[in-house]
């Protein structure tokens, strides 16, 4: 009676996984950056890291008109319908790509030190936000490097 049991966890386990892969692995995430932006081509390199496909844009300006001004970041990104400002963890990514929420999309503001891309000798806590077009502002994941 408990290797059907056993059997159906491994199961549970290798779709998951699979699931999981086929969202990343199919799903282009198109960057736009400014071309001289170092820390930009590191989260870049980290997404890819992580199983993004990720296709880059080197703009002088990146287009940032639906992303409210106080949110903004070095970089703004598409994935699927979302939009993905800043130095965003792949698993908050992957998150919001599972559950579907309607928001507009995932925003760190700024360049805090310790997130992707941003590495350096004094992490600090960062939250990251949903957001939509009505002003909608909300805590979606917190960071403590």
């Amino acid at each position: 009676m408990r290797i059907p049991i056993i059997v159906a966890g491994i199961v549970l386990v290798v779709v998951g996984a699979l699931a999981t892969r086929y969202i990343t692995a199919e799903t282009v995430v198109e960057v736009y950056k400014t071309p001289s932006c170092g820390c930009c081509d590191i989260w870049v390199d980290y997404m890819k890291e992580k199983g993004f496909t990720v296709e880059m844009i080197d703009q002088p300006h990146a287009d940032r008109a639906r992303v409210p001004g106080h949110l903004a970041s070095c970089h703004t990104a598409y994935i699927d319908r979302y939009i993905i400002e800043g130095h965003i963890p792949a698993e908050d990514v992957r998150r919001l790509l599972k559950e579907q929420p309607q928001v507009s999309g995932l925003v760190l503001p700024g360049m805090p030190e310790g997130s992707p891309g941003m590495e350096g000798p004094n992490p600090v806590a960062y939250d990251v936000f949903t957001f939509n077009s009505d002003g909608d502002v909300q805590i979606y994941a917190s960071h403590n490097p």
